[in-house]
């Protein structure tokens, strides 16, 4: 028996951390595959109760197809250069660019928001797409313009222009979480690329004012706002889905109440399946399935960063910064919303990565993940081919 698990442990150990001659990370995979199965199982309990028709399985089995389509949109990726995507850098923003505005001419309308364009049988979210198209954009831009970014402060404000530009659209659907994410990556991607430290604080200052004046003169952000503050002021009014989001976290206690078991996904809190996943997973599985999942988050947005600082080391710039900018996008949603579910931050609509009901987030993560796959890819190759030289 001691042998038997002793095999097992080391199986799964050279799985996480695989010999010099394997060519692509196994332990990325295995994150990206256990935070798919996660949500999977999460989806399937918080939707029993809203499916059309009855169906308790209807968003499972849409996910479920989801997960297949992002698997053939993974592999796919993962054969494409990464040169590929820094000459493309451009024209992909361009086309998320012309996916929003799209979006505001023919686009679906959910819940008073204008963000979704139907095809058949789903719904495709372009903000979700626009999040990679800008990372590559300026990753791209750093590396041709790194002189510029760090000696002044018009080659700090142009990639900013190009963010204003996107979020313009997006204030339009309204989508304010995304333009957040918009922004916070390319403020990490600016810092990293050397940008002086004077100019974001300017930039920063600017940008907060702004965000105040968008909650104030929009009705529904300052309600957003004031029932995160004190959301049992109004428990059945602006404050409910967050109030019934805490009762579901009260309810997990240390192990939770059992998959399956949870009550306030019967009806209680709604989008469930969506936006607040995690405070279902939290009454069901506990603090400990709750540390679990972020753990697991960590280890993923980690994964990115070290691939990134691995590709800077090396002088491949362009893949570093991609790299960083996945990483930044990765851990700043899954901040956003573990703490719009748990209180401490307004709601913004985002999903977490990998583990929330939503097609679109679904395919944008998991392209954005075998790219990670293919920048370390292509680094170990290059390793390979140096030790094979060396060795003639």
């Amino acid at each position: 028996m001691k042998r038997l698990l002793r095999a097992m442990l080391q199986a799964i150990w050279r799985w996480f951390v695989p010999e010099r001659s394997s060519f692509y990370d196994r332990g990325l995979l295995a994150l990206m595959f256990a935070l798919m199965g996660i949500g999977l199982m999460m989806v399937a309990s918080a939707s029993i109760k809203e499916g059309p028709g009855g169906d308790m399985f209807y968003f499972t089995k849409r996910h479920l197809i989801f997960l297949f389509i992002c698997i053939g949109i993974g592999i796919g990726t993962l054969y494409l250069p990464i040169e590929r995507w820094k000459e493309w850098s451009g024209r992909l923003l361009v086309g998320a660019l012309g996916l929003l505005f799209a979006t505001l001419a023919v686009g679906r309308t959910v819940n008073g928001a204008k963000r979704w364009i139907g095809f058949g049988f789903f719904n495709i979210q372009p903000a979700e797409l626009a999040k990679l198209a800008l990372i590559t954009f300026i990753a791209s831009y750093l590396v041709r313009r790194s002189d510029e970014v760090r000696g002044n402060f018009i080659g700090f404000v142009k990639p900013l222009a190009v963010v204003f530009m996107l979020a313009f659209m997006l204030l339009l659907q309204p989508d304010l979480g995304s333009v957040v994410v918009l922004f916070v990556c390319t403020f990490g991607l600016l810092f990293i690329g050397g940008a002086k430290v004077i100019q974001f604080i300017a930039i920063i200052a600017a940008g907060l004012a702004a965000l105040v004046g968008l909650i104030v003169f929009e009705p529904y952000r300052m309600r957003r706002v004031t029932s995160f503050l004190d959301p049992w002021a109004d428990p059945f009014g602006s404050g409910y889905q967050l109030t019934q989001s805490l009762m579901a976290f009260g309810r997990g206690g240390l192990f939770g109440q059992g998959l399956g078991n949870s009550v306030q996904k019967l009806s209680y809190l709604p989008e469930a399946h969506t936006d607040f996943v995690f405070a279902i997973l939290g009454e069901e599985l506990g603090y400990s399935g709750v540390l679990a999942v972020l753990f697991l988050q960590l280890l993923l947005a980690m994964k990115a960063l070290k691939i990134g600082r691995t590709a800077l080391l090396r002088s491949k710039l362009y893949e570093g910064y991609l790299a960083c900018g996945i990483g930044i996008w990765f851990s700043f949603q899954t901040v956003v919303n573990v703490g719009a579910a748990a209180g401490m931050l307004p709601t913004k609509g985002l999903t977490l990565p990998l583990v929330s009901y939503g097609g679109s987030s679904l395919i944008a993560i998991t392209m954005a993940v075998a790219i990670l796959l293919r920048i370390d890819f292509e680094r170990r190759l290059d390793t390979s081919h140096v030790i094979s030289r060396e060795a003639a």
